[in-house]
């Protein structure tokens, strides 16, 4: 019996389907929404709000474990990690590090939702892609 089995393919091998979603994630703890087809937000969903848990509780063992889960890059910005407070230059009088996914995921989105108990992401129905007629939507965090 093929029981506990079922997720999202999206017609992808394996590897394909964990950078996908790596990066779709990457680019959501980024900029706040994205816009995607259908199935790639409804495999999304989940993915994203794993690691929105994971950010919640922090320390270093979820840091890590969240790690293996998006791309850390550089956001081009920089971030105070006391107060979470974001800038777009360094600042002469504070000692600011330069923001990167992890850090905004744990400093700024995990403080955000420290007191939901779910359901960190919302997914919109957008008009059908002009090229294939691919239903879009449109997944953001809440």
């Amino acid at each position: 019996m093929r029981h506990m089995t079922k997720k999202h393919t999206l017609g992808k091998a394996q590897d394909q389907r964990k950078a996908l979603l790596r990066s779709l994630a990457t680019e959501l703890f980024v900029h706040g929404e994205i816009k995607t087809t259908m199935a790639r937000a409804k495999a999304l969903r989940p993915y994203a709000e794993e690691i929105i848990t994971l950010a919640k509780k922090g320390g270093l063992h979820n840091i890590r474990q969240a790690a293996k889960f998006i791309y850390n890059k550089e956001t081009g910005s920089y971030i105070d990690l006391a107060t979470g407070e974001v800038f777009d230059a360094p600042q002469a009088d504070k000692k600011l590090a330069s923001q990167t996914v992890l850090r905004k995921l744990f400093v700024v989105i995990g403080k955000k939702y420290s007191n939901r108990e779910g359901g960190y992401t919302r997914i919109f129905r957008l008009p059908p892609r002009r090229g294939d007629a691919s239903e879009m939507a449109l997944i953001q965090l809440v």
